[in-house]
């Protein structure tokens, strides 16, 4: 976006920019479901759940057996529905691989098992890939045609910290052997490994995920058909919710958007924002406050950039930083309203924080305000200005610069501190939306067909049974 210029009068509006629509303004302003059709899934999900639950639970799964059937309920986007007897098998596990020191698994397990712990909060020492390399201390030639556990090893490497030079080395590795042989592979395998390399999992966004992996995973010779069964069920009623949501949003901004109609309508991206922080049925709250916060973000943001003169800005970024509604009259007309929508969404949000026992998330939440004042400049302006340097530059520094922000939070991930844990899931569903949103350097906010897909998939069209 264009900066207005510093000479521009303060009691001038900028020139009003036009923004593309987004594709999904009336998509979901009405919504008819079955009402029986929603019963009949309950049912079905909950009879399935308990012969899931069995598996789980089964006594006499080998350790493998354990660990990839962990890995396919979360892949499919059911392990909520077994959080607890998931936890107790990791826990189990966990403390053997410190008993057996005689382990001879393959490369697939061992970083299947080190991606499931690091996922679950247990860190796990990297030097158990080691006994892959050899004495060129380079990996072994065996893996370099194992598709299978190179892709594993691929996806592990996205939980490492700072300091796993092994890690980095494997990342650069599986990346090269699984780019030459990609082309080689049969499906579903082929499938995987192309989206992997597109989208590492770690860093997606999880319920978009899911919906790749039913697709592959019913495409396996081996799957196993009351799992797959139980997953398409489970999105499908999901989604049903979801739709619920948005409905309701879509709602909530016909009735304040006709005061605000120079400010772009991004509810449905923001609510894909708020599905990144958590897909799960109970969190419809969450969801619904990331979009409104999201939207209102994205209100100010457009009042400023394409609305507000310099003399309105100014005031409002005075008062917003105040939060004082004994205020508001100092403001013209059309501020009043942004301003009263603002404290509103935040009222909403803390009083559906208290009912659920949350209170601590909203200063959090409230140091999300956006404060601009005339230029708009972004990260990236700043960057070339201060240092000197090209675009390209400035582009390779960002990427070492986001690659040292996922380290740091994969190690907050692991390691226990005084953050609420809520909290970090938080900050983990933000870095998955802003990779997704912007992966490539594309802005899939401003630009929606960029997600378009990606809402279509969780929010439109329902998987076939």
């Amino acid at each position: 976006m264009a900066a207005v210029p510093s000479n521009w009068p303060k009691d001038v509006r900028p020139p009003i920019l036009s923004y593309s629509q987004s594709m999904f303004d009336d998509t979901f302003t009405s919504l008819s479901l079955d009402l029986q059709e929603e019963e009949n899934y309950v049912e079905l999900i909950e009879t399935l759940k308990v012969e899931a639950r069995s598996m789980l639970m089964a006594e006499g799964n080998t350790i493998r057996d354990k660990l990839v059937l962990i890995d396919t309920l979360e892949r499919l986007g059911v392990a909520y529905h077994f959080e607890q007897e998931i936890e107790e098998q990791l826990e189990e596990i966990f403390k053997f691989q410190f008993e057996d020191e005689d382990q001879h698994y393959d490369l697939f397990i061992v970083a299947l098992q080190f991606r499931l712990f690091r996922q679950h909060h247990h860190h796990v020492s990297c030097s158990i890939f080691d006994k892959f390399k050899g004495e060129d201390n380079k990996f072994i030639e065996t893996i370099h045609t194992d598709a299978k556990g190179l892709l594993s090893l691929y996806e592990a490497t996205h939980l490492r910290i700072h300091g796993e030079q092994v890690l980095e080395e494997a990342l650069t590795f599986t990346k090269h052997h699984l780019n030459r042989m990609v082309q080689q592979l049969e499906p579903p395998l082929q499938d995987q490994v192309k989206r992997a390399l597109e989208q590492p999992l770690h860093r997606g966004i999880p319920r978009i995920e899911t919906r790749y992996y039913i697709s592959f995973y019913e495409k396996e010779n081996s799957k196993n058909d009351l799992l797959l069964k139980l997953a398409k069920l489970d999105f499908n009623y999901v989604q049903n919710m979801y739709k619920k949501d948005l409905c309701l949003l879509s709602r909530w901004w016909n009735e304040v958007s006709p005061s605000l109609s120079y400010a772009r309508n991004r509810v449905v991206e923001a609510y894909l924002w708020g599905t990144a922080y958590h897909f799960e049925p109970q969190y419809s709250y969450v969801r619904v406050a990331v979009a409104k916060s999201i939207q209102m973000l994205t209100v100010v943001d457009d009042t400023y950039d394409n609305y507000a003169t310099l003399e309105e800005a100014d005031i409002f970024t005075k008062i917003l930083e105040r939060w004082n509604i004994d205020e508001i009259d100092q403001l013209p007309d059309y501020m009043q309203i942004l301003y009263n929508f603002i404290l509103r969404i935040y009222d909403d949000y803390e009083r559906e924080a208290a009912e659920e026992g949350k209170l601590f998330i909203v200063p959090y939440a409230k140091e999300t305000r956006e404060s601009k004042q005339g230029q708009i400049l972004t990260g990236v302006d700043f960057y070339m200005k201060q240092h000197g340097v090209s675009m390209q530059e400035t582009a390779d520094k960002f990427v070492e610069l986001i690659e040292d922000a996922w380290k740091d939070l994969n190690t907050e991930w692991m390691v226990k501190t005084s953050i609420p844990k809520d909290l970090v899931e938080q900050v983990l569903g933000y870095a998955r939306a802003a990779e997704v949103f912007h992966r490539s350097g594309k802005d899939g906010y401003t630009k929606t067909e960029v997600v378009a897909p990606h809402i279509l998939a969780l929010y439109v069209d329902p998987i076939i049974i």
